[in-house]
């Protein structure tokens, strides 16, 4: 039976965080996603530069780009109009800041009307939070937009061994009251769930687990589904890999929960492509095979797969 690692440990382990400006967001971008009743959505993406998340869960490498201290008043606000003034126009908005929208003291409720301000023109208005944290202040917010909010939470697994030992502080019923919450109060949601999370070390088990978790999170309710690769680089990872206690994923593994995800025809699913460039040792492959996956995310059918004669 595996020790569950505790925050003080897991932030013991840590590299340094990314220096960052408080008044400035620290990514941004344009990119598309599936809408939701067909064709595709353009999306504005910002990285808000937000106070570090009271959970220290275990495989989490957000941390490094958020500040130790709460908020300057006026930074997220400076943040939004720095990058909406370089982005171009979109249906979407996404806020996301490594951590919790409906934390008070990463985002002031103060702000909210500013905020809605600022993002009226968007149709759809998505933002990241931990289940135990989606209360009264979603429908405050949500009351202030024009548009749809959504809210998007880590599911990370079901599986009732491995789910206590990520030190989310959470259960799959903390998860579902959310999503029912959410959803009776007209808000969509969408789950990020993990493909190879530490201590599911057989490729063929971790498949599995993650097809159930994608199976749990839209029998709550979820309409979206994105499947993320669990990667090193947070310190306590490091040490997961050495120990045996995490395997990193392969290329064929995403590949194939997200074909058989998408089979499952009962919400969009995506898988998270960004640096993923550690899924594969095979150069003459890897741009081709990550190219069909971004295709599928946008059309949410299975392409033809991408032969591959080397290593992967």
């Amino acid at each position: 039976m595996h020790e569950k690692i505790h925050s003080e440990d897991i932030t013991g382990l840590r590299p340094a965080k990314n220096r960052l400006n408080p008044f400035l967001p620290y990514h941004y971008l344009h990119e598309q996603e599936p809408a939701l009743q067909g064709g595709t959505d353009e999306v504005n993406t910002l990285f808000l530069t937000s106070k570090e998340c009271i959970f220290k869960c275990l495989m989490c490498d957000l941390w490094k780009n958020t500040l130790d201290g709460a908020m300057p008043e006026g930074a997220v606000l400076a943040q939004i109009d720095f990058a909406l003034q370089r982005l171009p126009k979109a249906e979407v908005i996404k806020l996301y800041n490594n951590g919790n929208f409906f934390d008070t003291k990463a985002v002031f409720p103060t702000d909210y009307p500013a905020i809605a301000q600022r993002i009226a023109n968007y149709a759809r208005v998505i933002v990241e939070n931990h289940p135990k944290l989606c209360g009264d202040l979603c429908l405050r917010f949500r009351d202030l937009i024009n548009g749809k909010l959504e809210v998007a939470m880590g599911l990370e697994t079901i599986h009732p061994r491995v789910l206590p030992l990520l030190n989310k502080q959470m259960t799959t019923e903390d998860f579902k009251r959310a999503a029912v919450f959410l959803n009776k109060h007209e808000i969509d949601t969408r789950a990020f769930i993990l493909l190879n999370p530490p201590y599911l070390t057989d490729p063929d088990e971790s498949i599995n687990w993650t097809l159930k978790s994608v199976e749990f999170a839209f029998a709550c309710g979820v309409k979206r589904c994105t499947i993320i690769p669990v990667r090193r680089g947070n310190g306590v990872m490091e040490v997961l890999w050495k120990s045996g206690d995490y395997v990193p994923p392969s290329l064929d593994m995403l590949e194939e929960v997200f074909e058989r995800a998408l089979a499952f025809h009962r919400g969009q699913v995506m898988v998270d492509t960004w640096d993923i460039g550690f899924l594969s040792d095979c150069p003459d492959c890897f741009e081709k095979r990550k190219q069909r996956l971004e295709a599928m995310n946008l059309d949410q059918t299975i392409s033809p797969p991408v032969p591959c004669y080397g290593k992967h």
